[in-house]
Protein backbone atom coordinates (compact mmCIF):
# COMPACT_ATOMS: atom_id res chain seq x y z
CA UNK A 1 0.00 0.00 0.00
CA UNK A 2 1.51 3.40 -0.84
CA UNK A 3 1.86 5.89 1.93
CA UNK A 4 2.36 9.33 2.02
CA UNK A 5 5.96 10.91 2.87
CA UNK A 6 5.47 14.47 2.93
CA UNK A 7 2.28 16.48 4.39
CA UNK A 8 0.29 17.31 1.16
CA UNK A 9 -0.57 20.77 0.04
CA UNK A 10 -3.87 21.93 1.16
CA UNK A 11 -6.32 22.27 -2.22
CA UNK A 12 -8.50 24.89 -2.39
CA UNK A 13 -11.65 23.11 -1.49
CA UNK A 14 -9.84 21.47 1.60
CA UNK A 15 -9.05 25.24 2.42
CA UNK A 16 -12.99 26.64 2.40
CA UNK A 17 -14.34 23.38 4.09
CA UNK A 18 -11.61 24.65 7.14
CA UNK A 19 -12.87 28.24 6.73
CA UNK A 20 -16.54 26.68 6.74
CA UNK A 21 -15.37 24.93 10.07
CA UNK A 22 -13.62 28.14 11.98
CA UNK A 23 -16.92 30.20 10.84
CA UNK A 24 -19.41 28.13 11.75
CA UNK A 25 -17.93 27.24 14.70
CA UNK A 26 -17.31 30.92 15.82
CA UNK A 27 -20.73 31.87 15.06
CA UNK A 28 -22.26 28.98 16.92
CA UNK A 29 -20.11 29.93 20.45
CA UNK A 30 -20.83 33.77 20.35
CA UNK A 31 -24.64 32.60 19.88
CA UNK A 32 -24.07 30.23 22.42
CA UNK A 33 -22.58 32.96 25.23
CA UNK A 34 -25.24 35.55 24.09
CA UNK A 35 -28.27 33.45 24.66
CA UNK A 36 -27.01 31.00 27.85
CA UNK A 37 -25.15 31.53 31.23
CA UNK A 38 -21.82 30.56 30.09
CA UNK A 39 -18.81 32.31 30.31
CA UNK A 40 -15.55 32.01 29.08
CA UNK A 41 -13.91 31.46 32.04
CA UNK A 42 -9.81 31.11 31.08
CA UNK A 43 -9.20 31.71 27.76
CA UNK A 44 -6.75 29.35 26.83
CA UNK A 45 -9.65 26.64 28.05
CA UNK A 46 -12.42 28.30 25.68
CA UNK A 47 -9.46 28.43 22.86
CA UNK A 48 -8.56 24.41 23.31
CA UNK A 49 -12.68 23.42 23.23
CA UNK A 50 -13.05 25.89 20.25
CA UNK A 51 -9.63 24.30 18.26
CA UNK A 52 -11.47 20.52 18.52
CA UNK A 53 -14.79 21.56 17.38
CA UNK A 54 -13.35 23.25 14.60
CA UNK A 55 -10.61 20.32 13.75
CA UNK A 56 -12.86 17.61 14.27
CA UNK A 57 -15.56 19.40 11.75
CA UNK A 58 -13.04 19.72 8.96
CA UNK A 59 -12.16 15.82 9.80
CA UNK A 60 -15.23 15.06 9.38
CA UNK A 61 -16.37 17.11 6.21
CA UNK A 62 -13.01 17.05 4.72
CA UNK A 63 -11.80 13.40 4.64
CA UNK A 64 -12.30 11.40 1.76
CA UNK A 65 -12.45 7.86 1.63
CA UNK A 66 -11.09 5.53 -0.60
CA UNK A 67 -13.17 3.42 -2.81
CA UNK A 68 -13.37 -0.37 -1.24
CA UNK A 69 -15.32 -3.47 -1.16
CA UNK A 70 -18.44 -3.68 1.24
CA UNK A 71 -17.19 -6.22 3.59
CA UNK A 72 -13.98 -4.10 3.91
CA UNK A 73 -16.02 -0.78 4.59
CA UNK A 74 -17.76 -2.94 7.28
CA UNK A 75 -14.57 -4.20 9.22
CA UNK A 76 -12.96 -0.89 9.37
CA UNK A 77 -16.40 0.98 10.50
CA UNK A 78 -16.44 -2.36 13.48
CA UNK A 79 -13.03 -1.41 14.11
CA UNK A 80 -13.17 2.36 14.41
CA UNK A 81 -16.82 1.67 16.82
CA UNK A 82 -14.42 -0.12 18.77
CA UNK A 83 -11.89 2.42 18.84
CA UNK A 84 -14.65 5.12 19.47
CA UNK A 85 -15.67 3.49 22.71
CA UNK A 86 -12.18 3.15 24.20
CA UNK A 87 -12.26 6.93 23.76
CA UNK A 88 -15.14 7.50 24.94
CA UNK A 89 -14.54 5.72 28.36
CA UNK A 90 -11.07 6.70 28.86
CA UNK A 91 -11.55 9.90 27.64
CA UNK A 92 -14.50 10.97 30.44
CA UNK A 93 -17.55 10.85 27.82
CA UNK A 94 -18.91 7.06 29.80
CA UNK A 95 -18.32 6.85 33.50
CA UNK A 96 -19.32 4.61 36.79
CA UNK A 97 -21.71 6.47 38.54
CA UNK A 98 -20.72 8.44 41.52
CA UNK A 99 -22.32 7.60 45.37
CA UNK A 100 -24.30 10.27 45.86
CA UNK A 101 -23.91 12.65 42.42
CA UNK A 102 -26.72 14.24 40.71
CA UNK A 103 -29.01 11.79 38.57
CA UNK A 104 -31.11 12.57 35.63
CA UNK A 105 -30.42 14.64 32.48
CA UNK A 106 -29.38 18.10 32.47
CA UNK A 107 -27.37 20.61 30.42
CA UNK A 108 -24.30 22.07 31.79
CA UNK A 109 -23.41 24.88 30.51
CA UNK A 110 -19.43 24.94 30.12
CA UNK A 111 -16.70 27.20 28.42
CA UNK A 112 -17.47 27.23 24.31
CA UNK A 113 -16.53 23.96 23.18
CA UNK A 114 -16.96 22.03 26.13
CA UNK A 115 -20.56 23.42 26.75
CA UNK A 116 -23.23 23.15 26.25
CA UNK A 117 -22.57 19.29 27.88
CA UNK A 118 -25.39 17.16 28.21
CA UNK A 119 -24.75 15.20 31.14
CA UNK A 120 -26.90 12.50 32.22
CA UNK A 121 -26.51 10.38 35.28
CA UNK A 122 -27.83 7.10 36.98
CA UNK A 123 -27.57 4.17 38.54
CA UNK A 124 -25.44 2.00 35.66
CA UNK A 125 -23.18 4.52 33.96
CA UNK A 126 -22.92 9.12 33.60
CA UNK A 127 -22.54 10.30 30.37
CA UNK A 128 -21.06 14.22 30.07
CA UNK A 129 -21.95 14.78 26.44
CA UNK A 130 -18.95 17.74 25.71
CA UNK A 131 -19.32 18.59 22.22
CA UNK A 132 -15.28 19.14 21.64
CA UNK A 133 -15.25 15.85 22.92
CA UNK A 134 -17.61 13.78 21.27
CA UNK A 135 -16.38 15.62 17.60
CA UNK A 136 -12.95 14.94 18.25
CA UNK A 137 -13.58 11.64 19.16
CA UNK A 138 -15.79 10.99 16.51
CA UNK A 139 -13.37 12.66 14.05
CA UNK A 140 -10.31 10.32 15.18
CA UNK A 141 -12.16 7.23 15.39
CA UNK A 142 -13.11 8.37 11.14
CA UNK A 143 -9.88 8.42 10.83
CA UNK A 144 -9.15 5.55 12.24
CA UNK A 145 -11.96 4.16 9.33
CA UNK A 146 -10.17 5.95 6.72
CA UNK A 147 -6.82 3.98 7.64
CA UNK A 148 -7.72 0.90 7.44
CA UNK A 149 -10.25 0.59 4.65
CA UNK A 150 -6.85 2.51 2.93
CA UNK A 151 -5.01 -0.32 4.05
CA UNK A 152 -7.59 -2.62 2.92
CA UNK A 153 -6.43 -5.75 4.64
CA UNK A 154 -8.36 -8.17 6.51
CA UNK A 155 -10.04 -7.10 10.08
CA UNK A 156 -7.27 -8.60 12.15
CA UNK A 157 -4.32 -7.38 10.42
CA UNK A 158 -5.59 -4.29 10.37
CA UNK A 159 -6.72 -4.10 14.15
CA UNK A 160 -3.15 -4.87 15.10
CA UNK A 161 -1.51 -2.89 12.99
CA UNK A 162 -3.89 0.24 14.47
CA UNK A 163 -3.15 -0.55 18.25
CA UNK A 164 0.47 -0.58 16.86
CA UNK A 165 0.31 2.70 15.55
CA UNK A 166 1.71 4.83 18.43
CA UNK A 167 -0.77 8.17 17.24
CA UNK A 168 -3.73 6.26 17.17
CA UNK A 169 -3.06 4.58 20.86
CA UNK A 170 -1.74 8.21 22.24
CA UNK A 171 -5.38 9.79 22.73
CA UNK A 172 -6.29 7.15 25.18
CA UNK A 173 -3.43 6.46 27.21
CA UNK A 174 -3.19 9.94 27.59
CA UNK A 175 -6.88 10.21 28.66
CA UNK A 176 -6.18 7.86 30.97
CA UNK A 177 -3.19 8.71 32.60
CA UNK A 178 -5.16 12.23 33.15
CA UNK A 179 -7.79 10.45 34.49
CA UNK A 180 -5.67 8.61 37.22
CA UNK A 181 -4.83 12.06 38.83
CA UNK A 182 -8.32 14.08 38.23
CA UNK A 183 -11.29 14.33 39.87
CA UNK A 184 -14.05 12.13 40.53
CA UNK A 185 -17.15 14.49 40.41
CA UNK A 186 -19.69 13.65 37.22
CA UNK A 187 -18.18 16.85 35.36
CA UNK A 188 -14.84 16.14 35.87
CA UNK A 189 -12.91 16.73 32.60
CA UNK A 190 -9.67 14.85 33.99
CA UNK A 191 -9.10 18.35 35.99
CA UNK A 192 -5.44 18.52 36.50
CA UNK A 193 -3.16 21.99 36.08
CA UNK A 194 -2.27 20.54 32.21
CA UNK A 195 -4.87 17.87 31.13
CA UNK A 196 -6.24 20.53 28.81
CA UNK A 197 -3.04 21.45 27.61
CA UNK A 198 -1.94 17.73 27.02
CA UNK A 199 -4.77 16.65 25.92
CA UNK A 200 -5.14 19.52 23.01
CA UNK A 201 -1.52 18.79 22.05
CA UNK A 202 -1.98 15.37 21.85
CA UNK A 203 -5.18 15.42 19.74
CA UNK A 204 -3.55 17.97 17.12
CA UNK A 205 -0.57 15.83 16.73
CA UNK A 206 -3.13 12.47 16.75
CA UNK A 207 -5.21 13.92 13.94
CA UNK A 208 -1.81 14.99 11.79
CA UNK A 209 -0.61 11.59 11.51
CA UNK A 210 -3.81 9.71 10.98
CA UNK A 211 -4.05 12.08 8.30
CA UNK A 212 -0.55 11.56 6.85
CA UNK A 213 -0.21 8.39 8.11
CA UNK A 214 3.75 7.76 7.45
CA UNK A 215 4.97 4.32 8.03
CA UNK A 216 1.70 3.29 8.34
CA UNK A 217 1.29 -0.31 6.77
CA UNK A 218 4.78 -0.69 5.88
Amino acid sequence: MATATALPRPSRSSLLRAAFAVNTTLILAFVYLLFTDASVGAPRYAIYGVTWVVVGLWVLFDTRVPTASTETKRRAAAIALGYFALLAVAGGLVTAPVPGGTEGLRVAFLPPGWGPALVYGGDLFNLILMPARVIGYAALAFLVYDTVVEAAGAAVSGLVGLFSCVSCSWPILTSLATSVFGSGTALALTVTTFSYDLSTLVFLVTVVLLRWRPGFGK
